[in-house]
């Protein structure tokens, strides 16, 4: 039975012909689900999204979301991409995590000069990209660009990508906006290290990337702290989606699966409640049990709370884009606190589920094991950190900014 609540809180004069082809994407994942779902396991145990599922989503539009239409693609917008990964999420953790960063990164790109994107998509439409936006890497300079050594981690997607987005220093460009940035390179001239043994989100294959020496022409180079202020290398200033703000659209798009991993979990604990005893209680079922009843509330109802931060970001954010109006800091503040909380409220609602279920929750059959370690790993990535958005966002109510982070 599913029951979960699907919060339909909208972007301001979002266009019909907008919402229909929101509704198609999402309409298109739920049809994916039942192949999703049925490989989770396997994505699981191997530590990789099978190659086939890949081309599923790509076939189905949701691997171009983030790209430009100029290429191909559906240059939607965040509510869209949320919705879409939420229900991606919903079958498989990993598999909605691809999604929501292959996407991210395509959005990466868009940010780049004309030359850069099509380097990228101007002869492969279909090219998909990975990415470590955190600085690991240095870039040197060189004759008609930069030569750059590092290692990249987590690269998540890098299994399915053609290209990666890569956060390096500049040594020569200290002091300026220059000496933090991101660059592009091809994977044909990277390696993958695997590296990536945790606990969930298994199947992202979130491994290192390694590159020594690697060219990069100066015009694939993109200026983080110019981006961080809403300052873009693209032309294209007429495309919305390339005006969204660039710090709280890199925290958003971690939230959709594990929105999706909360509505999941709720599902499985009204499909079993009504059928399994209480134990060591005289009920014959945990539906009419007011522990199970009250559990159910509450996991419920965070599992909403967490869609309604996740979307309030994203209208915020999509609005902006739209009227290209770069948010202020305080702003920004509040919509990587919506992240953080998004993922907080989604985890405990999980967590709530697990309790309810008690210690059968945990064998390897009941696939809330698998969705109880994805969320508790995906919510902790540092993008997303609650408590550091608190702290970025409790300073900004008292007027105080950018003591914390920059990444704001």
């Amino acid at each position: 039975m599913t029951t979960t609540m699907t919060i339909t809180l909208d972007i301001p004069r979002t266009t019909d012909p907008a919402r229909a082809l929101r509704s198609e994407l999402v309409e298109r994942a739920a049809t994916l689900g039942p192949r999703i779902a049925a490989g989770a396991d396997r994505t699981d145990r191997e530590r990789v999204v099978p190659a086939e599922n890949i081309a599923a989503l790509a076939e189905a539009g949701l691997l171009s979301l983030m790209q430009p239409a100029r290429y191909g693609g559906l240059q939607s917008d965040y509510r869209t991409l949320l919705e879409v990964s939420r229900e991606v999420g919903r079958a498989c953790g990993s598999t909605a995590w691809l999604t929501s960063l292959l996407n991210a990164n395509a959005w990466f790109v868009g940010l780049f000069p004309a030359q850069a994107q099509d380097d990228v998509w101007a002869h492969t439409p279909d090219a998909r990209v990975a990415g470590v936006v955190t600085p690991s890497g240095t870039a040197h300079v060189v004759e008609g660009g930069y030569r750059v050594s590092g290692r990249w981690a987590p690269a998540s997607g890098c299994a399915h990508a053609d290209w990666a987005v890569l956060g390096v220093t500049r040594p020569d460009a200290e002091g300026t906006p220059d000496a933090v940035g991101m660059v592009l390179a091809p994977m044909s001239e990277l390696a993958i290290e695997d590296t990536w043994f945790v606990a969930g989100m298994r199947g992202t294959a979130s491994n290192t990337l390694v590159g020594e020496d690697t060219f990069v022409p100066a015009h694939r180079f993109h200026s983080v702290p110019d981006a961080v202020e809403g300052r873009y290398a693209t032309p294209f200033t007429d495309e919305a989606l390339y005006r969204a703000p660039f710090v709280p659209t890199a925290a958003l798009v971690l939230t959709g699966p594990q929105l999706g991993l909360a509505a999941a979990a709720v599902d499985l604990l009204l499909e079993k409640a009504p059928r399994r005893a209480l134990t060591l209680t005289s009920y014959a079922s945990q539906a009419e049990a007011p522990t199970i009843q009250l559990a159910a509330a509450k996991a419920a109802s965070l599992a909403d709370s967490a869609q309604l931060h996740a979307y309030r970001a994203a209208a915020d954010i999509d609005e902006a884009a739209r009227t290209g109006v770069f948010p202020d800091y305080d702003a920004r503040a509040r919509m990587r606190m919506d992240a953080g909380m998004a993922a907080v409220h989604a985890r405990e609602a999980v967590r709530i589920v697990c309790s309810a279920q008690g210690a059968s929750s945990f064998g390897e059959a009941n696939p809330l094991q698998r969705i109880w370690r994805d969320i508790e790993t995906g919510s902790r990535h540092a993008v997303l950190n609650p408590e550091v958005a608190a702290e970025i966002y409790g300073k900004s109510l008292f007027g105080i900014r950018g003591t914390v982070s920059v990444m704001v």
